[in-house]
């Protein structure tokens, strides 16, 4: 498994992450079994980086993850603060980052939380003083060893990678989110900081296990969150229609080289771009979890092959998200 920086805070990370959203919540039901057997299986593979939050199953998630990496050194685990409350600027101070970052650590079971992110903030948080003036306090008490964001969009973004203190930038791209190539990933490689992949396989579509008629289970945010109903729906397939997002995999399909998967493929893709720091693909299950790991084996993808993602974005999906995040 190939290792790339966090720059600004000297730790490394597996280029493939695991995802631990799908073990709190909002994916269907995963016992906490099945969830340490994933967990296990993706550190076999030489996954060293585990993504969670502190929402995920109203802290399941982190629970599961602080009692899988007990005593278990090596391992990087980040966790996500913020919406807990209302989506409301003024709710991003100081006491409430020490309230939420207390809360993670019992969680997780440590006292200095290794990753923070403020998980998705409205846009009015990223040009806030106060803000990153309180996340600097939280590491200067050693709650808190780095800090970074989540972002839905790139103009956040790049307001986030201008901050001398933030360590890493997550942001939602994949095969049919191709807009952060242009401007972001660029300004994080030229600061130092560090570019987490989320949504890596558009919730599954990027499998090419779904069609037409796939259902997915009423607690699966892929039901109920099709159209933002919950949350921003670019969290949800991209953003992109579930038919059109159907049509491009059908395109791509014929590219998947000799022996891996579409997921690998589209995992692949990533880990080709030489920002990217960390790739989080979720998974349920062990097969799932060292399935996306040896996604890392694979070759890069050849010029053609990048090309025709780029031909199968422009055609299908660009009119879909592109100006929209």
């Amino acid at each position: 498994m190939e290792n790339r920086s966090f720059r600004r805070i000297g730790r490394d990370a597996s280029v493939i992450g695991l995802g631990a959203w799908q073990l709190g919540a909002d994916w269907g039901d995963v016992s906490e079994a099945d969830a340490h057997a994933t967990l296990q299986a993706a550190v076999d593979a030489g996954v060293t980086f585990i993504d969670t939050a502190d929402v995920y199953g109203d802290g399941r998630s982190e629970q599961i993850v602080g009692s899988f990496v007990k005593d278990k050194p090596g391992l990087t685990v980040a966790t996500k603060m913020g919406r807990r409350l209302p989506q409301e600027p003024a709710n991003y101070h100081l006491d409430n980052f020490r309230a939420w970052t207390d809360r993670s650590r019992a969680n997780l079971g440590v006292d200095t939380l290794d990753l923070v992110q403020l998980h998705c903030p409205p846009t009015a948080v990223f040009s806030s003083d106060e803000v990153f003036d309180g996340l600097d306090t939280l590491v200067q008490e050693k709650r808190i060893a780095a800090y970074g964001v989540s972002v839905e969009k790139v103009d956040e973004a790049l307001t986030a990678i201008a901050r001398p203190g933030v360590a890493s930038v997550q942001i939602i791209l994949n095969a049919f989110r191709l807009k952060p190539l242009e401007r972001v990933l660029p300004a994080a490689a030229e600061a130092g900081v560090g570019i987490i992949a989320r949504v890596p396989l558009a919730s599954g579509l990027l499998s090419g296990r779904y069609d037409e008629n796939t259902a997915f289970a009423a607690d699966d945010h892929r039901n109920y969150n099709r159209h933002g109903e919950s949350f921003d729906v670019g969290e949800t397939f991209s953003g992109v229609d579930f038919s059109t997002g159907l049509e491009a995999v059908r395109r791509l399909r014929p590219a998947v080289p000799a022996g891996a998967t579409m997921a690998q493929f589209a995992l692949r893709w990533i880990i080709d771009q030489p920002a990217v720091t960390v790739v989080i693909p979720g998974a349920r299950n062990p097969d799932q979890a060292r399935a996306n790991a040896h996604a890392a084996e694979l070759s890069p993808l050849s010029p053609e092959t990048r090309e025709l993602i780029t031909a199968v974005y422009d055609e299908l999906i660009r009119p879909q998200v592109h100006d929209k995040w």
